[in-house]
């Protein structure tokens, strides 16, 4: 078997699925070697990956957490920006950004996601042809862009510009399109810290983070910045992947289709669950291994990179029965799309309330959906899923 996993094209023909599942029966902690750098561990099954997820004395996200990172980029953001730093800097940056999504603000976290995907769900309706992922990406960007205080006339190019810093065609693209969103932030930051309000800037900026034994001080300008291109990244991509991707899993199967609008809202959250192990947005991640150790039986060097394939642990057949099967009513579901562990991810609860109530909608508005055209996906190791889904929908 051929192993490239950083072959673009593998990915936009979805092509990788076999080459995973080859990985997870043969070799699944494989040394993998790159033309351009000095190779990477691909741990593919399920345990071997919450191994490595939960084990933060052997493993730091702090040199990168995927692939093609820029080691300079990194190094500026590093223990300040969530994703890439390791405890004590991780704890104390996620007890202060975890408040604005814990359990006392789902109320307000509720009224504000159903306002908005209500009126995506029923502009889309009223349309009826659709190409979806224009729909989709509404949802997670209005959300976080209405809890953050951004106008609502700058919530279209706040969409557009973290697509390009994701997806963008080249290096120079993104990193363009991450300088303009790290400037938005700091002209942003700066407005509130003038004019406080009772968004998700303002509580932050004011919030304070422990620093040593009974020690505090607020929040830098940088961790606040850092940290808000953080949860505005997670918020999109999520859910407009997942989002996608389970109405294409529901339309290929008109059985999980009836069996879901015929279960109602109660069977919308176990069906929210296989739709995150479906789709699975977030590829893979990446680890820096900090002292010798093992994974399985196979030894990890200091300063080895391991990568680990969460689309790959979501398919794994020892942990899931039937695991290559779509299934709105699968339980349990034990799924590691949000990662494992401490690094689990800040915006999970966001997102399956975004889901959640999007599907609610969906069988509540929507008799019948077809496709009309092809589905095409994009070619990303990291972020991956549907980059259009051109449907039909009937009421």
């Amino acid at each position: 078997m051929q192993v490239n996993l950083k072959d673009p094209e593998l990915f936009s023909r979805g092509g990788f699925w076999s080459v995973l599942a080859w990985l997870r029966q043969h070799d699944p902690v494989h040394w993998h070697e790159e033309d351009d750098g000095p190779g990477f561990w691909a741990v593919t099954r399920y345990h071997d990956i919450v191994g490595v997820y939960t084990d933060q004395k052997s493993f730091s996200s702090r040199y990168g957490m995927r692939l093609d990172s820029d080691p300079g980029a990194v190094s500026a953001v590093a223990q300040r920006m969530l994703i890439v730093s390791d405890p004590p800097d991780h704890t104390q940056l996620k007890s202060v950004l975890a408040k604005e999504f814990g359990h006392a603000e789902v109320p307000r976290l509720q009224a504000l996601v159903e306002r908005v995907v209500r009126a995506v769900v029923r502009d889309a309706v009223a349309q009826g042809e659709v190409e979806f992922l224009e729909v989709a990406k509404q949802i997670p960007n209005n959300v976080v862009c209405a809890l953050m205080g951004i106008p609502s006339s700058e919530w279209e190019w706040v969409g557009s510009i973290t697509t390009e810093a994701f997806e963008g065609d080249d290096e120079a693209a993104r990193a363009g399109a991450h300088s303009e969103i790290f400037l938005f932030f700091t002209e942003l930051l700066a407005e509130r810290r003038r004019n406080p309000g009772d968004d998700f800037v303002s509580r932050i900026a004011a919030e304070r983070r422990l620093v040593g034994e009974g020690e505090e001080r607020p929040l830098t300008d940088e961790e606040i910045i850092f940290n808000c291109n953080g949860v505005l990244a997670g918020a999109n991509e999520t859910t407009r992947y997942s989002a996608a991707g389970g109405v294409l899993a529901l339309i290929e199967r008109p059985d999980q289709w009836e069996l879901l609008r015929s279960a109602g809202a109660s069977g919308v959250p176990a069906a929210v669950e296989e739709v995150l192990r479906w789709t699975v947005p977030g590829v893979h991640a990446m680890r820096t291994a900090v002292r010798p150790t093992k994974i399985g039986n196979v030894r990890i060097a200091v300063g080895d990179r391991v990568t680990l394939w969460n689309v790959s642990a979501n398919r794994d057949e020892s942990v899931f029965e039937h695991a290559d099967r779509f299934r709105v009513d699968r339980s349990p579901n034990r799924h590691i799309t949000f990662g494992a562990g401490r690094h689990l991810c800040l915006g999970a609860r966001l997102a399956r309330l975004e889901l959640k109530v999007f599907f609610e909608e969906l069988i509540g508005q929507v008799r019948t959906m077809e496709l009309t055209g092809e589905p095409r996906y994009n070619a990303s190791n990291f972020t991956w899923g549907l980059r259009s889904l051109p449907i039909r929908l009937a009421s």
